[in-house]
């Protein structure tokens, strides 16, 4: 009796499919002009809603409304930065590099939108607390995600090794990320003069259901922009990191799509 042939695994998708540099490259390529679109029509919406719809505030007046920026870009500062720590450890443990890539893509971004809570903060905090800065506890941990970012972004590109590079730069997110939970409990932890969540998974929202729907077609349109331009980015540092494979001169004479 001889023993059946083990049957074949079913085509179709597998969690490693776009671990490949040349699927990620096509899949990124399709994703980025919807992306895009996305993101142009949340924001439309969210600002509109936000600046024109959603009433004025009974005790800051019309100055709350940045907060349809702020918040977003602070919620979009600390999960990017531990998006991009994830992706760097996958990177770092079992060598992926495509994993790498999407890390070294997502800092650049990370740091402009924590740069932008802490701006947008400072502009708020003036007709709210008569300054644009104080060492709060708040303000003081996101600061310190800006250096961790940028520390990141030095870090990669100062080593000419790239995959010393990256095992170096996986190593510093992953110590870093021990700062995201602290900037999130800071309001809890200390006494400090910044509010504490307006929006809770255990408690009914702090504010009216028009600002709460701005806020948050706000943050999906930061997200859709995240992910257009860490894709963006991240094709790019593709091919320049597979500049000899055979599947980007294919590329570069037209017989692969774009």
């Amino acid at each position: 009796m001889t023993d059946a042939p083990a049957p074949k695994s079913a085509p179709g998708f597998r969690f490693f499919t776009f671990a490949a540099p040349s699927r990620f490259y096509a899949l990124a390529g399709w994703l980025v002009p919807l992306c895009w679109v996305v993101c142009i029509g949340f924001a439309a919406a969210g600002l509109y809603v936000g600046f024109f719809v959603a009433p004025t505030d009974a005790t800051q007046g019309d100055a709350y409304r940045i907060i349809y920026i702020h918040v977003p870009a602070a919620w979009m500062s600390m999960v990017l930065y531990l998006v991009m720590a994830f992706w760097a450890g996958i990177g770092w443990a079992f060598n992926a590099r495509m994993a790498s890539v999407l890390a070294r893509a997502i800092a650049p971004t990370g740091a402009m939108f924590t740069f932008l809570a802490l701006w947008t903060g400072a502009v708020w905090g003036k007709p709210t607390w008569g300054t644009y800065w104080v060492w709060d506890a708040r303000l003081t941990t996101e600061l310190i995600l800006l250096f961790l970012y940028l520390g990141y972004i030095a870090l990669v590109n100062a080593i000419d090794d790239v995959r010393r590079a990256d095992q170096a730069g996986a190593l510093l997110a992953l110590v870093g990320s021990i700062n995201v939970p602290i900037i999130y409990f800071s309001v809890k932890w200390w006494n400090t003069l910044h509010q504490g969540a307006t929006i809770s998974m255990t408690a009914a929202p702090k504010m009216a259901s028009t600002m709460l729907t701005g806020m948050l077609l706000m943050t999906v349109a930061c997200w859709a922009y995240a992910f257009a331009v860490v894709f963006m980015r991240a094709r790019a540092m593709t091919l320049e990191r597979e500049a000899h494979a055979g599947w980007v001169a294919a590329l570069a004479r037209g017989r692969i799509a774009r």
